[in-house]
């Protein structure tokens, strides 16, 4: 039955409403399909620092096909505490260095919001992304972000990534790591970053966990 006049008016902007209102309750979003890495930062209310704290982050990307479905991971050390676990990028069709700058980015994201006098140690088992970031790009930068062999690949990436370097390197120290060589930072990255695509999750979230055989 079709509804006229100021009854069919105010019963539609209630069903609109009531609609609105089960979407809040139960925190549905709509999935888009991101073309380029989302600026948005890692949520660190569970994080608490001290000016003494010592903090590694540890980020990982993979990518089933390689190009494929892609995933980042993090897995944050503070101090001697349990690790504290991220995981999201997904992409529909990424590479394996599209998700390890993705990881590395994310994890510069994270060491500019943590506040320490300690230096913030990031690892990552990807040469290329350290790279390209915080040796390559000065030299393409000086050029107009150019290279004589051709194109730059991943070059919006790279260069918010190298940007943000430029902005907290003194506070940083990027260290490069063998992959999969029982190294239990990097291997929990390697698993978020899987865990992520199974998940298929745009944004980063804290994957929640109760001992790290368990995710190992």
């Amino acid at each position: 039955m079709l509804l006229k006049g100021n009854i069919a008016i105010k019963a539609q902007e209630q069903i609109i409403k009531n609609y609105a209102m089960v979407l809040e309750f139960n925190s549905i979003k709509e999935k888009e399909t991101p073309t380029q890495v989302q600026n948005t930062t890692v949520q660190i209310a569970s994080l608490n620092t001290q000016d003494n704290t010592n903090i590694s982050i540890y980020c990982d990307g993979a990518c089933s096909g390689n190009p494929g479905k892609a995933g980042s991971g993090l897995a944050l050390y503070k101090n001697s505490e349990k690790p504290i676990l991220y995981y999201g990028n997904f992409l529909v069709n990424g590479t394996n260095n599209i998700a390890e700058l993705n990881a590395l980015y994310k994890a510069l994201l994270l060491a500019s919001e943590i506040k320490t006098n300690e230096k913030v140690m990031i690892l990552s088992d990807s040469k290329y992304s350290i790279d390209c970031i915080s040796t390559w790009a000065y030299g393409w930068k000086a050029k107009g972000w150019t290279k004589k062999s051709g194109e730059i690949k991943n070059l919006d990436l790279i260069k918010n990534a190298h940007n943000l370097y430029e902005q907290i390197k003194n506070k940083i120290i990027i260290k490069h790591v063998k992959g999969h060589s029982g190294i239990e930072g990097n291997e929990l990255a390697d698993r978020m970053a899987v865990h992520a695509i199974k998940a298929q999750n745009y944004e980063f979230e804290e994957y929640i966990y109760g001992s790290i055989d368990s995710v190992l």
